[in-house]
């Protein structure tokens, strides 16, 4: 894996995490979370940056919402009792195939 890539997996958790603690922080009325927020908010931003300089803009932004969308969802159906209906989690399987497609027709 490539630096660029790393940088473009990080950024998807740090994107995660930034979801994850916003829905915590309660509209910033909870301290932790907040500060979580916001570090997390920057992190994913200077990542995806670094990640696209070398990774075509599309191909790095699909990927990172993709797999940061499938970490929120994953966190909100094993930590909040989120539905986990065969539809739902077939619909999230079908992005991470698009993801796992995407990486390996890519030349970068």
């Amino acid at each position: 894996m490539t630096t660029a890539w790393l940088h473009l997996a990080l950024a998807a958790i740090a994107e995660a995490v930034y979801g994850i603690s916003l829905y915590h922080s309660r509209g910033f009325s909870v301290p932790l979370p907040s500060a979580i927020s916001v570090i997390a908010g920057i992190a994913t931003t200077v990542l995806l940056g670094m990640s696209m300089k070398s990774l075509p803009i599309g191909l790095a932004f699909v990927i990172w919402s993709g797999l940061a969308a499938l970490g929120t969802a994953g966190y909100g159906m094993i930590a909040l009792g989120e539905s986990r209906d065969f539809l739902r989690l077939g619909l999230m399987a079908l992005i991470l195939g698009g993801i796992a497609g995407l990486k390996f027709t890519s030349s970068h």
